[in-house]
């Protein structure tokens, strides 16, 4: 469990600072971030570092696939904690 932890902690971090990154580099008309890359790494684990991403540096909340997409994950991530911590007891 101290594992999953740290590993959602280090991909939240890591989604996070990777939409502020994209965010500058949209607003600076440079190279910018793929979207399936944003994307796989909420999926993979980074939904809440990608939301709080979105929010506060008011990125990609147009785009259907992540307004929607990112919160659905979000739920899908915390559903599944959930059964892994009553399933570890």
């Amino acid at each position: 469990m101290k594992v999953l932890i740290i590993y959602l902690i280090i991909i939240n971090v890591a989604t996070f600072i990777a939409y502020g990154v994209d965010k500058a580099k949209a607003v600076a008309g440079a190279w910018r971030i793929r979207e399936a890359v944003l994307l796989g790494m909420a999926f993979a684990g980074g939904s809440l570092g990608a939301l709080f991403g979105m929010l506060i540096f008011r990125h990609k909340t147009n785009k259907k696939y992540f307004k929607y997409g990112v919160p659905a994950m979000l739920c899908l991530h915390v559903l599944l904690l959930i059964w892994l911590v009553s399933k570890s007891r």
